[in-house]
């Protein structure tokens, strides 16, 4: 064979679109395209990696059924046109096709051009419902002919003789998934074209094909592994790129930006850990600490990521932090996103501190005007050392003297430009910045969300945490038992929790049919007059003014409230030791991660507690992570089961920025790939740490082509 080189300019050339049907049906041409379009297919590279969705499998003749929708490969033997009654109605193409088992009539409906375009010997792959009569509805067809790119006839695997398969893409308005699989036929003799980002050398040391053979593999393969080894090697190369832009930006950050640095010996911190607080620290927070506290002596900003089981003490650790900012004389922050956790935020922070007179305010959507203009003030002079706020904390009327530690809560929930606004308050010096999360997050999970984080985890409990009884409940008779427990434990002297879904009540029966969800404000009309009647309850959500939010939650912690009936506000953030009950209402329309959350709300006194999980129904085989609650205790475990039963379906959107997304990588499936890829991203930066080697050059195109703008720009602290 001649040897030839790639032109992946070629890969830009514009699709050929069926000239037959173009000249006979403009219309049908112009749809074409636009369906293309929406699918994100504007030229040749983009079709070839159009990936299909899975494979069907081709029947025969023979074994079709009447009614069944079914793939068919066959050979036309004739064609012809036959005109309908119907005024303005086109002539139906009829053609009888065969394969070895038997023949059959087929019907196109509305495209008289493929009397021209299927003559005598055309072989096809189409899809459509037979009846009993041998006849065959088309709604769909493509060419099933011999690939340029393959070397496999119809008999092949890309679709021929019954028993193959036939590949199944993603498809749109105005075009089919045979279509597209005619086009990708088509545009299959650029394959040879098409770019390899992975070096020969990587390729040989992880075991890997071509880009373009991982392609056609996919498309066309020739054995029944060869599109999952194919789909591995795109995965690899796309977890490889991810891990390259996480470590890229962590050299961006150590090399340009300068922190200050907080390495003066402890005064303060080492006097309030002795005598403030009001237990010893665990082996865990300990760890923490001192890790923080050696990115803290650094000139380059941290960036490390808290991650702690539920009520592990994450708290007493970023305090920790923003007190080394202050016994320097610079000032430190607490983002948080809802308004109910930064009031718990300051209350605890506040008992925290104990006797040290530390300048600490709070600030929100909500704070009054004349309170807003002294702390803003206070800000900008100095005065203030601690501030706890929402994100009113980034309005741009707010000025830091010098902000050295920026502590950003549950930072999943915020948006990448509300963390940046804070990280980047002083581009000249920006702060240190630790992010926490109360989610535990597998190692897999972590890697590929938070790559660039340094990461410390908090597993271990304080002392006197007890456990929590967590038991699912089914229908109304396991409803009226589940409120007898918590009348128990209200007279105990305890407290409760009442969790719902909703705020008020929606008609959702479309979406969720019998099972009606509940609503907190609903509720707490029902069990004022019901279960709970004569109890002191109260009432909090997220549509409540911050006045009325904070009245509820100071009668509820003060004890006037016994029952708190609440939504999922109640997640993070909230601390009663007295409280020993929670009932979550329609459990099994909240996540693993949430109900682990809410859970944490409980259990974190001297006594023994109860979290029950409500459902209208017996648990089904679908219920896998109430059983697993039950099961478990431990965050992180769950966590691992979470990711399991989830799968990649719901990790997208996981990163908010930049490569955004895996469009072939499979979480958790593809952990092992993704520490293979993390370390080979540790050894070509070595190597070659600005990417701009000959034989990295590839690479880099391909990085900076997956982060869009951003490559080119430099990027966040």
């Amino acid at each position: 064979m001649p040897l030839r080189w790639p032109r992946p300019s070629r890969l830009h050339e514009p699709l050929k679109l069926a000239p037959i049907e173009d000249r006979r049906n403009p219309r049908s041409a112009s749809k074409l395209a636009e369906g293309l379009a929406a699918l994100g297919v504007h030229d040749v590279g983009d079709l070839l990696e159009h990936l299909p969705r899975d494979r069907r499998e081709a029947r025969s003749i023979a074994a079709l059924r009447p009614g069944e929708q079914a793939t068919v490969a066959v050979e036309v033997r004739s064609i012809s046109a036959r005109p309908v009654r119907r005024r303005g109605m086109r002539p139906l193409v009829e053609a009888t096709v065969f394969d070895q088992s038997g023949s059959l009539r087929a019907t196109f409906f509305n495209q008289p051009w493929l009397l021209d375009r299927y003559p005598a010997g055309t072989r096809l792959v189409l899809h459509g419902s037979a009846d009993a009569r041998k006849r065959f509805r088309v709604s769909s067809h493509a060419l099933g002919g011999e690939l340029a790119a393959a070397d496999a006839g119809v008999g092949g695997s890309a679709g021929g003789e019954q028993g193959s398969s036939v590949a199944h893409y993603p498809a749109s308005v105005g075009v089919s998934s045979t279509k597209l699989l005619t086009l990708v036929r088509e545009a299959s003799v650029h394959l040879p074209d098409v770019p390899d980002a992975l070096s020969g050398r990587v390729r040989a040391a992880e075991g890997l094909p071509q880009r373009g053979a991982a392609l056609a593999a996919i498309h066309f393969p020739e054995r029944d592994d060869a599109a999952a080894e194919g789909l591995r090697r795109l995965a690899y190369e796309e977890l490889l790129i991810c891990q390259l832009a996480f470590l890229l930006r962590r050299g961006q950050r150590a090399e340009l930006l300068r922190s200050r640095s907080l390495s003066k010996p402890p005064t303060l911190t080492a006097r309030w850990l002795r005598d403030c607080l009001p237990f010893a620290p665990t082996e865990d927070q300990r760890g923490a600490i001192a890790h923080i506290g050696a990115d803290l002596e650094r000139d380059t900003p941290m960036q490390r990521l808290l991650m702690g089981e539920v009520g592990s003490g994450k708290t007493v650790v970023a305090l920790w932090a923003m007190l080394r900012a202050v016994e320097h004389g610079a000032q430190a922050a607490l983002m948080a996103p809802t308004e109910t956790l930064v009031e718990q935020h300051f209350a605890t922070i506040q008992a925290l501190l104990g006797e040290e007179n530390v300048p600490t305010a709070m600030l929100t959507g909500s704070t009054p005007a004349k309170r807003r203009a002294d702390t803003l003030g206070k800000l900008a002079s100095g005065e203030l050392s601690l501030i706890v706020g929402t994100h009113a904390l980034i309005e741009p009327d707010v000025g830091f003297r010098e902000l050295a530690v920026a502590v950003i809560d549950e930072q999943h929930r915020f948006g990448v430009r509300q963390r940046a606004a804070l990280e980047n308050h002083d581009p000249a010096q920006p702060p240190h910045t630790l992010h926490m999360t109360a989610t535990p997050i597998p190692r897999t999970l972590a890697l590929a969300r938070h790559g660039d984080l340094d990461r410390s985890v908090l597993r271990e409990l304080p002392g006197g945490r007890q456990p929590i009884d967590t038991r699912i409940v089914a229908g109304e008779e396991g409803r009226a038992e589940a409120y007898r427990l918590l009348c128990e434990q209200l007279d105990a002297g305890r407290q409760g929790y009442v969790v719902c879904p909703l705020v008020e009540d929606v008609d959702d029966s479309a979406t969720h049919g019998a099972s009606e969800a509940r609503a907190a404000t609903s509720e707490f009309e029902r069990l004022s007059k019901g279960e709970l009647a004569g109890r002191r309850l109260a009432l909090l959500h997220g549509q409540m003014r911050a006045r009325e939010k904070q009245e509820a939650m100071a009668r509820f912690a003060s004890g006037q409230a016994e029952v708190l009936i609440a939504t999922t506000v109640i997640e993070v953030g909230v601390d009663v030791p007295n409280a020993t009950a929670m009932l979550v209402e329609n459990a099994e329309r909240f996540g693993i991660s949430q109900l682990h959350q809410l859970r944490g709300r409980v259990g974190r006194g001297e006594h023994a507690s109860l979290c029950l999980l409500l459902t209208p129904h017996p648990p089904s085989p679908g219920s896998a992570r109430l059983r697993a609650l039950a099961e478990h205790a431990d965050g992180f475990k769950l966590a691992e089961i979470d990711l399991r039963l989830r799968k990649e379906g719901e990790l997208i959107g996981t990163r908010q920025s930049g490569i955004g997304q895996f469009r072939f990588a499979c979480l958790p499936q593809d952990a092992e790939l993704l520490e293979r890829a993390r370390a080979r991203a540790k050894g070509i930066l070595a190597e070659d740490p600005t990417l701009s080697g000959p034989v990295h050059g590839l690479l880099s195109a391909a990085l900076a082509d997956a982060l869009g703008a951003e490559a080119s720009a430099p990027l966040p602290a």
